[in-house]
């Protein structure tokens, strides 16, 4: 089953309120996912030159304090960090990968759950209302954000299991669906030097898109190709460093709703996580058309 929610902003003077205006989009999916949740924000970006890491633990009490001063030390360059209940976002000027080696040398029971210069990734077990007083969701901003709310229909209810998955740089996917060449196509993924921490169907399509676009694609090129690549039902939003899509399979089996005003763009997989949204009576509200790309971005940064 499951549900997603996705808002994208389109003036910054709005940017303050994302999280205010997201949270009842994200609990209004409850009936669709009671297991899990997560999104993905964007937003207070590092400069260039820095890189930008979600990292969750499995426990509330973990000594992230502790690591930071290890990695500072290991990495020898400026570090930044704020704790945020499970997880820590941790900002470096350094490489990604420098990052990367760190931490599994420090902390190989850490979590990233995401990198790059804007996305943060937060998620966990439990009911969407839980997971948006955890991370603290009414108070956070951004430009844009993607959520998910998770029913686990073939799997264990895990944090690993949760969406949003990330396998790119401030690239992230939520899916509402499911794959079924998803095995076989992990391990083509793997040989092209995508690597993956979870089982689970949707990160497999975010490796795929991750794989597409350093062949040099677009976005839109590389959606395109999980049109043909993809076998299975799924609708799709995707959270770039500029904007933010949707896509559903040729068939759309699995529901999805757009509205757009001069404000914003919102999508779900019910009208009711729209419905708190302001203007939503005046907004161009619309079923996105199968095998089928919206996307909005900002200029390119």
């Amino acid at each position: 089953m499951c549900g997603i929610v996705g808002l994208y902003l389109k003036k910054p003077a709005l940017e303050s309120q994302l999280g205010k205006l997201f949270e009842p989009m994200l609990q209004a999916m409850t009936d669709r996912g009671p297991d899990s949740a997560g999104f993905a924000i964007y937003g207070d970006e590092v400069a260039d030159g820095w890189i930008k890491l979600t990292l969750q633990a499995g426990e509330t009490g973990y000594p992230w304090a502790a690591l930071m001063g290890d990695m500072e030390a290991r990495l020898g360059c400026s570090l930044d960090w704020f704790q945020n209940a499970s997880a820590a976002v941790l900002k470096a000027h350094c490489s990604e990968e420098s990052a990367r080696e760190a931490l599994v040398e420090l902390a190989p029971d850490v979590r990233i759950m995401s990198a790059g210069q804007s996305i943060e990734i937060l998620k966990g077990m439990g009911l969407p209302e839980e997971i948006s007083q955890r991370f603290g969701l009414a108070g956070m901003k951004g430009s844009h954000i993607i959520g998910h709310t998770r029913m686990a229909t073939e799997s264990a209810v895990t944090m690993e299991g949760s969406h949003p998955f990330s396998t790119g740089a401030d690239l992230c996917l939520v899916h509402n669906g499911s794959l079924s060449n998803h095995f076989r196509l992990r391990q083509e993924l793997k040989r092209e030097g995508i690597t993956f921490e979870t089982d689970n169907d949707t990160e497999v399509a975010a490796g795929y898109l991750t794989w597409r676009l350093r062949q040099g694609d677009t976005l839109a090129q590389a959606l395109d190709g999980a049109l043909e690549d993809l076998d299975g039902f799924f609708t799709f939003a995707i959270g770039t460093r500029n904007g933010f899509a949707v896509i559903r399979d040729p068939i759309a089996c699995k529901p999805a709703v757009l509205a757009e005003t001069d404000d914003y763009v919102a999508m779900a997989s019910e009208y009711q996580a729209l419905a708190s949204l302001p203007g939503i009576d005046k907004a161009r509200v619309w079923e996105p058309a199968p095998a089928t790309l919206y996307v909005w971005e900002r200029e390119s940064a």
